[in-house]
């Protein structure tokens, strides 16, 4: 049976980071209104409605003013949800999305006008009720200008860094690719992902470092991790809260005022903070 997720913290603190205009969350994560958009019978959670109304405020708390919806893995393979709230806010979201693997091209096309950007793409790790590596819709994709957004799991992307680099897309890693900050910046796949992030169209994320370890905020294991990729790739760096933060159960669930302050140690140079938190995101999914 599914689990309820735990709820994010409704009480954003304000941060001391003053947000630079067009300022972008590149993964959050919508639900509900629960009697419209059912979860997937195979969810292995479930969350009380989490809806744009909600994450603009929050927004507005934060200083931030667009976000990228990430399908969730709740609703399987079914994009209702997304398109619709794409369809009501075209200024304000973009769309990255989880497709049957026999989409087909006239879909992508709609898709697209409405403000999808990616495809999104699983490590077969993380089970099966989502879309694995799959080099023939990845092409398709690309042929409406998508990139392929990847999670690994654990240290996986050492596995899948050829095979991603091999696609004609465009590449966006979830969540520091996933990497247990354990394991330190001289690990392989720390390596592997400082290799794709050298060819010139790979982006990572700086988002969910609760991912990466089981440590509660401020994520210390993560700093190293994140200060190392920033210098690397600045210009592919973007930024994201992972909110509303599901499969939180049993732990400390993070403030998402301190999750943006996150940035002020991880990227200390205004600058290139503000590039990583406005413009990088700007090119990536074509806020004007």
């Amino acid at each position: 049976m599914s689990k309820l997720t735990q709820a994010p913290d409704p009480h954003p603190k304000k941060p001391k980071l003053k947000a630079p205009p067009g300022a972008c969350d590149t993964h959050i994560h919508l639900f509900g209104p629960a009697a419209k958009y059912p979860f997937a019978p195979d969810s292995p959670y479930t969350s009380v409605d989490q809806l744009p109304e909600t994450l603009f405020k929050l927004q507005d708390a934060l200083g931030l003013s667009t976000a990228v919806v990430v399908s969730p893995g709740g609703y399987s393979r079914s994009y209702t949800m997304l398109t619709d709230v794409l369809e009501r806010h075209p200024d304000r979201l973009r769309g990255v999305a989880l497709l049957p693997d026999d989409t087909p091209s006239s879909e992508f096309a709609r898709l697209g006008r409405l403000g999808v950007k990616g495809l999104r793409m699983i490590s077969a790790k993380r089970g099966g009720h989502l879309p694995h590596f799959n080099r023939e819709i990845a092409a398709r994709a690309n042929e409406h200008g998508w990139h392929v957004q990847f999670y690994p799991h654990g240290t996986d992307i050492v596995d899948y860094a050829n095979k991603l680099l091999s696609l004609p897309n465009d590449i966006v890693l979830d969540h520091f690719a996933s990497i247990p900050a354990a394991g330190g910046v001289d690990q392989p796949a720390v390596k592997a992902v400082l290799k794709m992030l050298d060819s010139g169209r790979v982006w990572l994320k700086l988002s969910g470092p609760m991912r990466c370890t089981t440590e509660n905020f401020p994520y210390p294991s993560v700093t190293p991790m994140a200060k190392l990729f920033a210098a690397h790739a600045p210009q592919r760096m973007v930024w994201g809260t992972d909110w509303p933060h599901v499969n939180m159960n049993d732990r400390e669930m993070p403030n998402d005022g301190d999750l943006l302050d996150l940035m002020l140690e991880w990227v200390p140079d205004e600058t290139v903070r503000n590039r990583i938190l406005a413009d990088n995101a700007k090119v990536l999914y074509g806020f004007s």
